[in-house]
């Protein structure tokens, strides 16, 4: 899964990436948790949406609570995600994302980036539910790197393979190379939804 991540990366330095000529403004942000207002990019460009996907057929935005991520391999079959995943495809942009390891009397927080470079995107979705546009993270089975932290992981495109995905291309859902992305433990303070600030994806000594 995908509880939380950071995008603290100037917006210039995102449009680059992402080959857009401008993108909503947007704050710098080391603890981004569902509910949040978060960058996504689509066929027609950047946008702002909420993180927890709306159904069309919901009669209750509240349900976007319980659909932060999408699991990659029922992602065509699912009510709430079947067409947004036809149709409305979308990266998000990310510096990192945080996961906890299991297993222990305190899970400990771990923070995972790119091996190389500033950026990654995870492979989403959006819906627009009346006048709210909402997302979902794409997650699958965790690589060789997050498997000793926990069982899944966010679905991490490779830079060739977005705008394969937002064009519609099939067989793009699966984890990303071990070797492009490193794993630290961080401290506690990541575990308050509250706490934002650098110090979140320091190293823990």
């Amino acid at each position: 899964m995908c509880g939380r991540y950071a995008l603290h990366s100037h917006p210039d330095v995102v449009a680059l990436y992402f080959g857009l000529s401008e993108i909503p403004a947007y704050a710098p942000r080391f603890n981004i948790a569902p509910a949040s207002q978060v960058l996504i990019v689509r066929g027609g460009g950047a946008a702002l949406a909420r993180w927890g996907l709306v159904p069309r057929w919901a009669t209750d935005p509240s349900i976007g609570a319980k659909l932060n991520n999408a699991r990659a391999e029922t992602i065509g079959q699912k009510p709430s995600f079947r067409d947004a995943y036809r149709e409305r495809r979308c990266l998000i942009p990310a510096n990192g994302f945080y996961e906890w390891r299991r297993g222990a009397a305190r899970r400990q927080p771990y923070y995972v980036r790119p091996a190389e470079g500033e950026l990654f995107a995870f492979a989403g979705l959006w819906e627009r539910w009346q006048d709210l546009e909402t997302c979902s993270i794409i997650t699958t089975e965790a690589n060789e790197t997050v498997q000793p932290i926990h069982d899944r992981m966010p679905v991490i495109l490779e830079k060739d393979a977005q705008a394969d995905w937002l064009q519609g291309k099939e067989g793009l859902l699966r984890p990303c190379a071990p070797q492009a992305i490193r794993a630290h433990p961080v401290g506690p303070a990541v575990n308050n939804a509250g706490n934002e600030s650098p110090d979140l994806i320091r190293p823990l000594h």
